[in-house]
């Protein structure tokens, strides 16, 4: 499960990052991602990396009913080369959600969990109309933040970047092989103040700690 999480570069550090190139007008940086958010996301359709402005929550191109959005804000890797809302964006669309690490929530308290290096979910993406959205893809947590949730969000490894995005590949198999769980993140207990949606800034970011706690 991924259902909240922090991207707050900013779009030229962004740009540089993902070696990709601004196409769509960025939103602010945000580090209390929610669905419906807008977000940049990469993508590649044959003339290099793009950073496109999506909408988070997939609508299908076949969906009468905007509202499917909050039902797909999450693709299971498991099942998403059979899933009817997935399997065409599997093999056409896909892209990377840049961010600095998402939050998970052990017993109503939430956590940050991340690392030092870029992170980039693995996403798919659709046009429905003149709306784009996108999914973030997971997978069976890490053993390391498998504590806090037994989900996690597929994190794609820089080598396989090109791999993910190219859109001459459409090997449904293949590409299902790169959605593996991956290790190396720290979590650390965070403020309830991320639970509101409408809260936002690097402060969501900052460690609880004991004194903070009462």
């Amino acid at each position: 499960m991924c259902g909240r999480y922090s991207a707050s570069r900013p779009p030229d550090l962004t740009e540089e990052t993902y070696a990709a190139r601004v196409v769509d007008e960025p939103p602010p940086p945000s580090w209390n991602v929610a669905p419906t958010d807008p977000v940049s996301v990469v993508v590649d359709r044959g003339e290099g990396r793009e950073l496109r402005t999506l909408r988070w929550g997939l609508i299908p191109s076949w969906a009468d009913d905007p509202r499917i959005a909050s039902r797909l804000i999450n693709a299971r890797a498991e099942t998403v080369a059979e899933k009817p809302a997935f399997r065409s964006a599997l093999v056409r669309r896909r892209c990377l959600v840049p961010a600095d690490g998402w939050y998970e929530w052990r017993q109503k308290r939430p956590h940050f969990i991340s690392r030092a290096e870029p992170i980039a979910f693995a996403g798919l993406y659709e046009r429905n109309g003149e709306t784009r959205t996108f999914t973030i893809v997971t997978t069976e947590a890490a053993p390391d933040v498998a504590y806090l949730h037994d989900r996690m969000p597929v994190v794609l490894p820089p080598d396989v970047w090109d791999e993910w995005l190219d859109p001459a590949n459409d090997d449904a198999a293949a590409l299902c092989g790169l959605l593996l769980p991956q290790t190396g993140f720290a979590a650390y207990e965070v403020s309830t103040a991320v639970n509101d949606v409408r809260r936002d800034g690097p402060e969501l970011l900052a460690p609880v700690t004991e004194e903070t706690l009462f």
